[in-house]
């Protein structure tokens, strides 16, 4: 799967804010290697087919889509697109906060843009800015947002409500990656895998992990690993690789390394004292 994502950095100027915020851009284009994985967002998400068709699955339907559909998914509803074979497709989405699909309370809206060149015009315009980011980026994103609500709000079919706040809390994305590595710490897991399974960028992975638990995905894995690695030192007479090489440690001094960075002092001084 092809794809380019552009995370917003939120300087946008308070004033402006009555409109939904754009997070962030991702253009997308199907490949051999696209993935479909049911996930969910905690903000909203507006999907501009551009090229070929597909299908959206969205809770317990399914529908096609082709070039010139616009899907828009609220916060939290589960998802995943699929392209149709001998028709890749290709789709813009704009992640937008402070939106929701109005109709019928079912999460999530379709509709047909027939020949919207304004808004293909600010889709175009939206992708050159976020692949070679400028001073003023940000914001000429934004407005561009604004200038395609503002054409859709023209239409009898696209009712949307600007009510709508992100998901309070902790981010579904972060909680899924959090409980996976809780549930897998032992494997060879990488910031890239984290970052498909919760089916965002990794670097805004990253950005909104260490936003929501004060530490890294990757310092995280291994601050659990370590947790467990004091229950083995005390309880189990399992030598030091063995236990590096159980937790998933790509060596001995690795792990050595990790334990008296995180506890001040070396596996064997630990046990020692915990025997």
């Amino acid at each position: 799967m092809s794809t380019h994502q552009y995370i917003l950095t939120g300087a946008v100027p308070s004033a402006r804010r009555t409109y939904p915020r754009l997070m962030y851009v991702t253009y997308a284009h199907y490949s051999q290697e696209w993935r479909s994985q049911i996930h969910a967002h905690t903000c909203s998400e507006m999907f501009f087919i551009t090229g070929g068709n597909g299908a959206f699955l969205i809770r317990e339907g399914r529908f096609p889509v082709a070039i010139n559909d616009l899907v828009v998914v609220d916060p939290g509803v589960p998802h995943t697109e699929t392209s149709q074979n001998g028709s890749p497709m290709e789709y813009v989405v704009l992640g937008l906060e402070g939106l929701e699909a109005a109709p019928g309370g079912k999460g999530h809206a379709l509709l047909h843009l027939f020949a919207e060149d304004a808004v293909s015009g600010c889709l175009r315009t939206l992708i050159q800015e976020s692949r070679e980011p400028r001073p003023g980026c940000d914001e000429i994103c934004q407005r561009l947002l604004e200038v395609i609500l503002l054409r859709l709000h023209r239409r009898d079919d696209f009712t949307m409500s600007g009510a709508a706040p992100a998901v309070s809390g902790i981010s579904r994305e972060c909680n899924l990656v959090r409980q996976y590595i809780d549930n897998h710490f032992k494997e060879n897991i990488s910031l890239d895998q984290l970052a498909e399974l919760a089916h965002i960028n990794k670097y805004y992975l990253a950005h909104a992990f260490r936003r929501e638990f004060d530490t890294s995905p990757i310092s995280y894995l291994i601050s659990r690993r370590i947790r467990e690695s004091r229950f083995l030192l005390a309880e189990t007479d399992h030598t030091l690789s063995q236990i590096a090489q159980i937790l998933g440690f790509s060596s001995l001094s690795y792990f050595s390394q990790s334990f008296r960075r995180l506890e001040g002092m070396s596996p064997m001084e630990y046990r020692k004292q915990n025997r």
